[in-house]
């Protein structure tokens, strides 16, 4: 196994193991069962979650349309990004644009350093605007509009290292302010 090579755990079965305060980051936890283990606590974050046809069963209780409903609850205008009309796509974009507007006049009212602020090993804020930048100009000016160098020096690329896609030199070593990161968003 090189360095580049996770170990395959893949259908082995762990019995009698404790895992407490374990973090499972980029692993494929698909399919996995879990049964008479204590689960107290445990937080899942998947982004893939609620696509398609993915289920995620508790207690036999397939718990994604609640998470689901859940979230549509906590984010108004959520609900509206399966739209598909016209009219629809228009309401979600300015519910869209109304919720991002109240999130960046919140940010930068935190106190200084806030946005900068890494939590639990996770980027902070400004991080994530600045990957934003660089996914957006991965996916529109690279693969749709076919620019040769489609990266502003703003971004901020995967930190796995491991991409064809862009060369790291484009990107700014040193961080850019606060401003030049919602600049460059906003003009994406």
């Amino acid at each position: 196994m090189s360095a580049s090579e996770p170990e395959v755990l893949r259908d082995r079965i762990f019995k009698g193991r404790s895992l407490r305060g374990s973090r499972f980051v980029g692993c494929d936890l698909g399919d996995v069962i879990v049964r008479g283990s204590d689960v107290a606590g445990m937080e899942i974050d998947s982004p893939w979650l609620l696509e398609g046809d993915s289920r995620l069963l508790v207690n036999g209780v397939n718990v994604v349309p609640l998470v689901d409903a859940e979230l549509n609850r906590r984010f108004p205008g959520r609900e509206l990004r399966t739209a598909e009309d016209p009219e629809g796509l228009r309401a979600a974009w300015a519910a869209l644009e109304r919720t991002w507007a109240a999130t960046l006049d919140r940010a930068t009212a935190m106190p200084a350093g806030t946005i900068d602020t890494s939590i639990d090993g996770e980027w902070s804020f400004a991080q994530t605007l600045r990957h934003l930048v660089m996914a957006t100009d991965t996916w529109l000016g690279k693969a749709i509009l076919g620019r040769a160098q489609p990266y502003h020096p703003a971004g901020l690329p995967n930190d796995d290292n491991d991409s064809d896609a862009y060369d790291d030199d484009v990107f700014s070593a040193q961080a850019p302010s606060f401003a030049e990161v919602v600049e460059a968003r906003g003009d994406r």
